[in-house]
């Protein structure tokens, strides 16, 4: 029972961390129709918000720098928005893709160039590093905050959408941008919102990874938004619970695979993990709950 209890939050908590990812580009992606492989230097950047406010300022209160990492990640992707992808707004998806690939690789570089590429540690409150007993288990305090963060977060998103005028306009631009700016609504105003919530879930996730690292460096966030881009696409790229549902699955199955398989074939989890995804997208290529599109009769 208590390896039971500790596996279960391993796995809502990891699966929590790649919701929270998924999230951000699933509401981008489905307002723009960009996938913003940004997403993750986003974090990156956050991390070392972080690490220049306490290195330059000389703050030792790991207190006061959770804010000015989730502050710093909105107002970043706010002016990548403007800077980056607002140009190419009416381009080819393609054009916005190798834009946010640009991005990405010009984030990574900067950082490499003028930070350097060793680990920089940045100071972690210690009640996040410590952990619970229930019984026999010991519960990183980490694990049992992400999961409450993500649930509360997507509670909030969801009546955001649901209860305010701007969160109905990003709903009604999900499904058709051109009639909603027909309607008199400002396009700018709706894809600025979607940037500043996917910053903002990007910030709650520089937070966390953080806790767990204890240092940023220029590639802190590329393996979970690779993730997170496979949570997406197993939920159905577009769809905001389906970012949620494959973010769930994909953290179980990788706390699955870890327990199941023997220490000798444990550097394969990912192997199999993306094999199984593979197999998913060939039966539902749309995933668990995307539209699949019509391409009209096969020949």
């Amino acid at each position: 029972m208590e390896y039971l209890l500790q596996q279960s939050m391993n796995a809502l908590s990891l699966g929590g961390e790649y919701a929270l990812l998924a999230l951000g580009l699933a509401i981008v992606f489905s307002v723009m129709g960009l996938v913003n492989f940004a997403h993750g230097d986003m974090i990156t950047f956050g991390g070392y918000a972080m690490f220049l406010v306490a290195a330059g300022m000389g703050i030792a209160n790991p207190a006061l720098l959770l804010p000015v990492g989730v502050l710093s990640v909105v107002l970043f992707a706010m002016f990548l928005e403007k800077v980056a992808f607002k140009p190419v707004r009416g381009a080819p998806p393609t054009t916005g893709m190798l834009t946010a690939f640009g991005v990405s690789i010009l984030i990574q570089n900067v950082a490499l160039i003028f930070v350097g590429t060793r680990a920089k540690s940045v100071p972690t409150m210690d009640f996040l590093i410590s952990n619970v007993t229930i019984g026999s288990v010991r519960i990183p305090v980490v694990q049992i905050l992400e999961t409450a963060v993500t649930v509360i977060a997507i509670a909030l998103l969801v009546v955001f959408l649901r209860r305010t005028t701007i969160g109905m306009a990003m709903r009604a631009a999900a499904r058709d941008v051109s009639t909603v700016r027909l309607m008199g609504v400002r396009a700018d105003r709706v894809i600025a919102t979607a940037f500043a919530i996917s910053g903002f879930l990007a910030g709650l996730a520089t937070v966390f990874v953080l806790a767990r690292r204890g240092a940023v460096d220029p590639f802190m966030g590329f393996t979970p938004v690779l993730k997170a881009f496979v949570a997406a696409v197993i939920g159905g790229f577009g769809s905001l619970p389906g970012a949620v549902i494959g973010g769930l699955v994909l953290g179980v199955a990788e706390v699955m695979m870890q327990v199941v398989l023997p220490e000798s074939m444990a550097g394969f989890r990912d192997a199999f993990i993306f094999t199984a995804v593979g197999v998913l997208l060939l039966v539902r290529p749309q995933g668990i709950l995307g539209e699949r599109p019509d391409f009209g009769e096969k020949s």
